[in-house]
């Protein structure tokens, strides 16, 4: 049994991911109340060509060990095709890269297809990381679910894609203001705030037409301790990042080094970093 991919309980996009995760667009969301409260998800796994979802939404136990890794190879028609290559998660002839991820504005596509109206955000990552970006201005708020965003602001909306990409790009360009955070780096942010006055100050700077306030529901009073595991007590999500207590301790997982692990029923007695709080006092 093989994690070919994952979900993230708020729906999946080309931009957001690699190819690990399903794609599946939610419907047009245009509330403005703030999303708060446990995000679920899951993984999909593959057995002998049929593939089965393993539900990790929050209070669910996980109990699999982890054995080798290779290529997730791909999901057709609902049929896993496997792949032997070592590479993973994914080998360079399973790999998607979404093409219009790379865009500052030239198309490079043979035909630009962006027609639909864009929206620019804003989205700061606890404490301190303050980043730009745009996506379909419907999947607004799914889009920055997705990323885990702590605070968010649409700023602008554009006719078509790349001119939303172009302008991006020019203030991508400058020293405060990012267009990609890794996920080392939001982890570096887990169970913090987010510096409210310098994202007070980067909003000063334009006329934001909606804000966006995240809680996840992890309750987290310290950063959790990156590992790669699969076992359990889920306590959430944020993004990619599946976070889990064992042992009196909180781990964040990010999703997409999963994919490509076969899944075992022997769960390892490894030692584990342990967080601080699992001394007590």
């Amino acid at each position: 049994m093989q994690v070919v991919g994952y979900e993230t309980g708020v729906g999946s996009d080309p931009s957001a991911s690699d190819g690990s995760s399903s794609p599946s667009d939610d419907d047009p969301v245009d509330e403005t109340e703030d999303a708060d409260g446990p995000v679920g998800g899951g993984l999909y796994v593959a057995s002998g060509g049929s593939v089965d979802y393993v539900e990790a939404a929050p209070g669910t136990e996980l109990a699999f060990g982890l054995g080798e890794r290779r290529c997730a190879g791909t999901v057709h028609d609902g049929d896993h095709i496997a792949c032997d290559a070592p590479d993973a998660p994914h080998c360079d002839d399973h790999s998607h890269v979404w093409v219009c991820a790379r865009c500052t504005g030239t198309c490079l596509k043979d035909e630009m297809d962006c027609h639909e109206t864009h929206a620019m955000y804003l989205a700061a990552f606890a404490p301190d990381v303050l980043k730009v970006g745009v996506t379909r201005e419907w999947r607004l708020r799914t889009r920055l679910h997705e990323q885990g965003a702590d605070r968010a602001a649409h700023i602008r909306t554009f006719p078509n894609g790349r001119i939303a990409r172009e302008v991006e790009s020019e203030l991508a360009a400058g020293d405060d203001l990012v267009d990609r955070v890794r996920v080392p780096t939001k982890l570096d942010g887990f169970g913090r705030a987010v510096d409210e006055a310098a994202w007070e100050a980067l909003l000063d700077r334009f006329d934001p037409i909606e804000r966006f306030d995240f809680d996840y529901g992890l309750d987290l009073d310290e950063r959790p301790v990156a590992e790669t595991m699969a076992a359990g007590t889920v306590r959430g999500w944020k993004g990619r990042v599946l976070v889990l207590d064992r042992g009196g301790s909180t781990y964040a997982v990010d999703a997409r080094d999963l994919v490509g692990h076969e899944l075992t029923d022997a769960v390892p007695e490894r030692e584990l970093q342990s967080s601080l709080g699992a001394f007590g006092g």
